[in-house]
Parts: C-alpha cells; sequence; structure tokens
C-alpha cells in the first residue's frame, strides 16, 4: 500500500484559534464529502476544547462528532482522538497533535495544520521530514497571505 497523502496547510500567523478554526473547516469539508474523519490532539484538555469550538465555529455548521471513549463515539463519523489512542484506520486523519501519528499509514489523506508559532512550525518541519522519510511527498497549501 502507498502511504497516505498528506497536505500541509501552512498559515501565515500565529494564532492557535485561527489554526483550529482552520482545522474545523477542513474536518466539515470532509464529513460533507462522506469521509470519516479522525481528529488527532495531545491530550484530554485539548481534545475537550476541540470538541466545543466544533459546535461553534460557525453560525450555519454542523458537525456531528464525539471525543473517543464516550459511548457516543462509536457511531461518531467524526472523532476527536487523543494521540496515544489513535485508530488504526479512517479516511481522514486531521493531525492537531506535535507528533508524527503513530498509524498514519491507515489513512487515505493526512492533513497537518502549521501557523507560525515557532515551536509549532518547528514541529511541524520534523513531521514533514519523517513522512518524507518515509516515502511519503507532502504537499504545501499556503493559507491567507
Amino acid at each position: 500500500m502507498a502511504g497516505p497523502r498528506v497536505s500541509f496547510y501552512v498559515l501565515p500567523g500565529s494564532n492557535d484559534l485561527q489554526r483550529l478554526v482552520t482545522a474545523c473547516r477542513l474536518v466539515e469539508k470532509a464529513w460533507q464529502q462522506a469521509h470519516r474523519v479522525v481528529v488527532l490532539v495531545d491530550g484530554e484538555a485539548e481534545a475537550r476544547g476541540f470538541d466545543e469550538l466544533l459546535w461553534k465555529f460557525a453560525d450555519s455548521s454542523f458537525v456531528p462528532h464525539a471525543v473517543a471513549g464516550l459511548p457516543e463515539a462509536a457511531d461518531a463519523p467524526v472523532l476527536i482522538s487523543v494521540a496515544a489512542s489513535t485508530p488504526a484506520t479512517g479516511d481522514v486523519l486531521v493531525n492537531l497533535s506535535s507528533d508524527l501519528p503513530a498509524n498514519v499509514d491507515g489513512y487515505a489523506r493526512v492533513a497537518e495544520i502549521i501557523d507560525a508559532d515557532d515551536a509549532r512550525r518547528s514541529l511541524g518541519r520534523e513531521r514533514f521530514r519523517a513522512y518524507r522519510e518515509r516515502g511519503i511527498m507532502p504537499e504545501t497549501h499556503s493559507l491567507g497571505a
């Protein structure tokens, strides 16, 4: 199996909320195209925060989702998961965590959202190199000016 299609979405600023809202829009678009989506975050607090943001990031949006480990998560088309418990497969993985996802080869697409925050940008560069070392050639999309 060839590796997943990996896309880095690069934001010009370092506003964390803008990075998360961008992730919400990508999740919404993937869900509207009938993809099962996993959003990977670093910890429980981030999972709760992204869960809340998915409910309110846009007035006209509704993205059915659940946090992994809750009873409703089994049937949710969008799953928010902490890095240590990433599901092994899915259609689209949106990586908001600091690390390269462990089960990246089980996904058709991976989206990485990088902003201008020095620490996040540095970690993003490490993940970009790690994908290339695995034979995956990520594509880059600059968002905004």
